[in-house]
Order: C-alpha cells, then sequence, then structure tokens
C-alpha cells in the first residue's frame, strides 16, 4: 500500500514538472499575442482566483493574520519572481531563462547566511561553486550579447524568489498553522497588484485574442497554477519535501528541452557547460537537504 502512494505521489511530481517546463514555451510564445505586464495580470489575476476557488472548495480557512509579510512575500514572489521573469522572456531564450531562474535555490543557500544564520557546509560550497561557475558560462561575461539584459533579469527572477523563500521560512516559525494553499492565494493575490497597476500604465498594443493566447492564459492560470498546485501539495504529504524538491528540478531541463525542439533554441557549448554545473549544483542541493530532511525551498511560485 505504502509502496503504490509512493508511485501515486513521484507520478504526480512527473506529471507537475512537465506542465511547469513546458509553460516556459507557452508564455514564451504568449508574448506574441501581449504585452508582457498584461499577459502576467491575466495570469496572476485568473490564478489567484482560481486558487481561492479551491479553497474554498477543500474548505480551507480563508482568513489569515500576518497580511503585513503576506504583502511583503506577494511582493518577492509574484511581482518580483513572475514580473522579471516574463520580462527576461520578452528578449531571452525561454531555456536560458528557465535555468536561470532556478538558479533560486542557490540563491537560498546564499542568502540563508545573513538572513536566517545558516552557514555553508561540507558539499553546500561545492554546490555554491558549482553554480557560480554555471552562472558565468552562460552569462559569458567575455562576450557580451544582446541578450545579456535578460539573463540578468532572469537571476534577478531566482533572487527574488529566494528572498520569497526566505521570507515564507520566516513566517513558517512563526507561524506554522498557516496553510500553504491558503497563504499562496493571498500572496498571489497582494502580488498581483503592481502587476495590473503596470498592465494599465505602461502602454502595449492590443491584446490579440487569438485561441492560442486563451490556452495560454488558461494554462498558466488552471494547469500551472490550479491544477499544478492540487498535484504539489499530494505529492509533498507523501514525500520528503527533499525529495519532492529535487524531482521539481526535473522543469527547467524539460524547459530547456522544449525550447530546443519547438523554438529552436539551440544552446551553444558554454551554455550547455554552464546548465549541466547548474543541473549538477541543484542536485547536490537536493541531496544535503534530502539528509537534513528539510525543504529546499518552500514549495512556492514554480513555473
Amino acid at each position: 500500500m505504502h509502496k503504490n502512494t509512493t508511485i501515486k505521489a513521484f507520478l504526480a511530481l512527473f506529471i507537475l514538472t512537465l506542465f511547469w517546463g513546458y509553460n516556459w514555451v507557452v508564455m514564451k510564445s504568449a508574448l506574441q499575442f501581449a504585452g508582457v505586464f498584461q499577459f502576467i495580470a491575466l495570469r496572476t489575476v485568473i490564478g489567484a482566483a482560481s486558487l481561492f476557488a479551491i479553497v474554498i472548495a477543500l474548505r480551507k480557512p480563508i482568513k489569515i493574520n500576518h497580511i503585513p509579510t503576506l504583502i511583503l512575500l506577494g511582493l518577492l514572489q509574484t511581482s518580483g519572481f513572475t514580473g522579471l521573469l516574463m520580462w527576461a522572456l520578452v528578449e531571452g531564450g525561454a531555456g536560458k531563462t528557465a535555468v536561470l531562474t532556478y538558479t533560486m535555490p542557490f540563491w537560498v543557500m546564499l542568502l540563508a547566511w545573513p538572513l536566517l544564520g545558516e552557514k555553508l557546509q561540507g558539499l553546500q560550497w561545492l554546490a555554491a561553486l558549482l553554480s557560480a561557475m554555471g552562472i558565468l558560462f552562460i552569462l559569458d561575461p567575455l562576450h557580451l550579447g544582446a541578450d545579456q539584459f535578460s539573463m540578468f533579469l532572469a537571476v534577478l527572477s531566482g533572487v527574488s524568489w529566494a528572498l520569497a523563500v526566505i521570507v515564507a521560512k520566516k513566517l513558517h516559525k512563526v507561524a506554522p498553522e498557516l496553510d500553504l494553499l491558503t497563504l499562496t492565494a493571498w500572496q498571489m493575490l497582494f502580488g498581483s497588484i503592481p502587476i495590473v497597476i503596470a498592465a494599465i500604465l505602461i502602454p502595449a498594443p492590443a491584446i490579440q485574442w487569438t485561441a492560442y493566447f486563451i490556452s495560454a492564459v488558461a494554462y498558466n492560470a488552471l494547469i500551472c497554477n490550479a491544477l499544478a498546485w492540487l498535484l504539489w501539495l499530494y505529492a509533498l504529504q507523501r514525500l520528503q519535501a527533499g525529495v519532492a524538491s529535487m524531482a521539481s528540478m526535473l522543469a527547467p531541463v524539460i524547459g530547456v528541452l522544449a525550447a530546443w525542439i519547438e523554438l529552436n533554441e539551440v544552446p551553444y557549448a558554454g551554455e550547455l557547460i554552464g546548465m549541466v554545473l547548474i543541473a549538477l549544483s541543484l542536485v547536490i542541493i537536493s541531496i544535503v537537504s534530502i539528509k537534513k530532511h528539510t525543504p529546499v525551498d518552500s514549495a512556492m511560485g514554480q513555473d
């Protein structure tokens, strides 16, 4: 019985990583039909609404405290993380953006030292070195290209995600009873407000309501938010958080492969080396996390 439950949990994770991984291609393609902030606004507002609907359907508590912290979390997680990654996709490739954004565990590891007092130990130093080398290989500062700004935004997106993880960890220590799904719905609602304001104020061409664009919005809001969160919570309840987080690291790999096949984004040799180094770093971080029985991240905001 336990074996069947574990298999189902890993199957849920695999389906989830397919959704999140392929979504990098979907998001990149959707920007042909709408301004970046218009698309993010639709995605986050509908996504928040779908999460609240799930909260109500599952009869989870909607009313929560710690509103200032949730607003900060929303600004970092939804406004910062989502906004920066979508901005990065405007000019940059979907595959590279996915990999650089998923350097989040590396930034959590570094930022946790001054902000949480969690010093790097043992294999974490090797992981930090591999991530740093991987980022340098992908950015290639000696041969600056047209997409350097896009890659910088993708790195900042990972940093913003990491800061959100640290805020969420601190919040969990103060209020461990907070429901993860309810917390995510509220932070997404708060974080969507600056994005909606930006969508209204920043000039952009009229949205082209093509079948693909409508499908892309629905895919992001309903599949990659609502359904994905149910799959994630199902897996998280049945597996160690470190194991679940390591499995979710397949998402950027799928993103790179999908962008390669569908968008003809063929990585250069240096980029491939950088991606491999970052992947090795994430595996090491996840293994260390499993040994400690603690999550690599707060299980929030993945794409």
